[in-house]
This record gives structure tokens, sequence and C-alpha cells, in this order.
């Protein structure tokens, strides 16, 4: 077997930015679960800082919901640029990379 290349788009947000009523990760999950991507993941953050320069930890005074969050894709290329250009409403809300990875395929 080979490795594969495919795309894969990360989106950056804080754990309590909402979008459509719900918690714009899991709006962002939906939408690519609806749209018939391959996956997607949520990976929360122990600690960060965005554009406003505040870092944002959990400690035992306060109990921070706005710990940062990466909501994870990847596929094909064509289709992480269908997924994009459906819901760039969404992805104006946060900082949004894109990178080449290579994939283990899963033997099936």
């Amino acid at each position: 077997m080979r490795w594969i290349d495919l795309e894969r788009l990360r989106i950056y947000a804080g754990e309590s930015d909402r979008f459509g009523g719900l918690p714009l990760y899991e709006h962002l999950v939906r939408r690519a679960h609806d749209g018939g991507l391959h996956g997607a993941t949520v990976l929360r953050g122990m600690m960060g800082f965005g554009a406003g320069s505040v870092i944002h930890t959990p400690n035992i005074l306060r109990l921070s919901e706005e710990l940062p969050v990466i909501v994870e894709i990847v596929d094909q290329a064509d289709r992480v640029d269908a997924f994009c250009g459906a819901n760039a409403d969404v992805l104006d809300k946060a900082f949004v990379t894109r990178d080449t990875v290579s994939v283990w395929p899963k033997s099936r």
C-alpha cells in the first residue's frame, strides 16, 4: 500500500463560540456529516490565545468555557473545497487553515 495525499482543514474557535443556536464546533461537525465528508474530529485545547491576545486556561478560581477548540476535517481536495464554499458563513467566524497531509489507507 502507498500513502494517499488528502487535504486537512482545521477550524480554530473558542469553546463558547456559537452559530445557528449551537456551539460553533458542533454546527461544523453536523454540516460536515450532512455534507458527506469522511469524518470530523473536535479537539479541545488545554490553553491558548488568539487575535485578542487573551490567554485562556482552566483554573480552580474560574471554570473557563472559552478554551480553544479545533475542528479537524480530512478529505479529498474537491470535497474540502465544496465544504468551504457551502459553509463560508460559518468559517468567517473562525480562524481556518488548510494543508496537505499524507494518509495511510485503511484496509477494508
